[in-house]
């Protein structure tokens, strides 16, 4: 698993659950545990109580998958995953009935609220799916909020995000399943090197406007650093997805039991959310320097 990147899936307890110490093998010869041994029971005995029809058919049966056997699918997380972004549509469709000046209160809700519980979900001991679809939706009205506001000063900037964030998905997902991007241990570096310098860069440009001591409407991240600092971003984000690709195939592989789908969905959904943000800001940087 890709370590060092969403710390949802870094958490000890997805972690935990994709690193399960395998089921105890039966020496060679001897009958597997918990049953009683072949020179008692008979190389072929028959289950006490069953006809040679319902044996018959007990053999025939096909092998259990992992659904049966209340393991992670893919398909479980991709249900999972569109009902957290059903959700988040939703409450960003809130955003978009109400007037400007409630839009921008709810945006503001969603953002410290969608915080509150992401932090919540991240550490939690158990995937909660209530908590997380309370995140998505609050994460809705934080995202509505922010396109509505942004598309009322550069029109059309919301529907060129929603594209931008679905093809840079599809492409991530698809040079992942080719093989052409992997998140190696030397991409993970780079890949902290500059998590680490962005992270630090925010902080810094959050606090002069904060203080006033930037009057640019996104601060330092103006101009031509802007657009250079918003592509370092999206690349960011976009290696995040592969990260969490990495891990979600991780947990399926090792068996991770069923209910950590809903971690998997919380974190595609997560990093979803942050590529949308970073890239609905670029375009609004660009469209500023028109």
């Amino acid at each position: 698993m890709a370590l060092g990147g969403n710390p949802i899936f870094n958490g000890k307890n997805f972690r935990g659950a994709t690193q399960a110490p395998p089921v105890p093998q039966a020496p060679y010869g001897q009958a597997p545990y918990g049953q009683a041994p072949y020179g008692q029971q008979g190389w072929n005995a028959q289950p006490q109580g069953m006809t040679d029809e319902q044996l018959q058919q007990m053999y025939s049966r096909p092998s259990a998958g992992p659904a049966d056997t209340g393991r992670m699918t893919i398909d479980d997380v991709i249900v999972k995953t569109a009902a957290c972004l059903g959700v988040l549509l939703a409450g960003a469709a809130v955003t978009m009935v109400v007037g400007l000046s409630l839009a921008s209160l709810l945006m503001v809700v969603g953002a410290l609220g969608g915080f509150v519980l992401a932090l919540v979900n991240t550490f939690k001991k158990q995937p909660s799916p209530a908590l997380i679809l309370a995140y998505a939706g609050l994460e809705g009205l934080f995202l509505g909020g922010l396109t509505r506001v942004l598309d009322t000063m550069y029109p059309g900037v919301g529907l060129q995000a929603v594209l931008g964030t679905l093809s840079v998905f599809t492409v991530t997902l698809v040079l992942f399943k080719s093989g052409k991007v992997r998140a190696t241990p030397k991409a993970m570096k780079f890949f902290m090197i500059a998590l680490i310098g962005y992270a630090l860069f925010s902080v810094v440009n959050l606090v002069m406007m904060l203080t006033g001591l930037t009057s640019e409407p996104f601060g330092l991240r103006s101009g031509i650093i802007g657009v250079v600092i918003g592509i370092l971003a999206i690349g960011l984000a976009a290696f995040s997805l592969v990260m969490d690709f990495t891990s979600i195939e991780a947990g399926v592989r090792s068996g991770a039991p069923q209910r950590f789908s809903w971690t998997a969905a919380f974190g595609l959904t997560v990093t979803l959310v942050w590529l949308y943000v970073e890239i609905i800001r670029l375009l609004a940087i660009l469209r500023g320097e028109e």
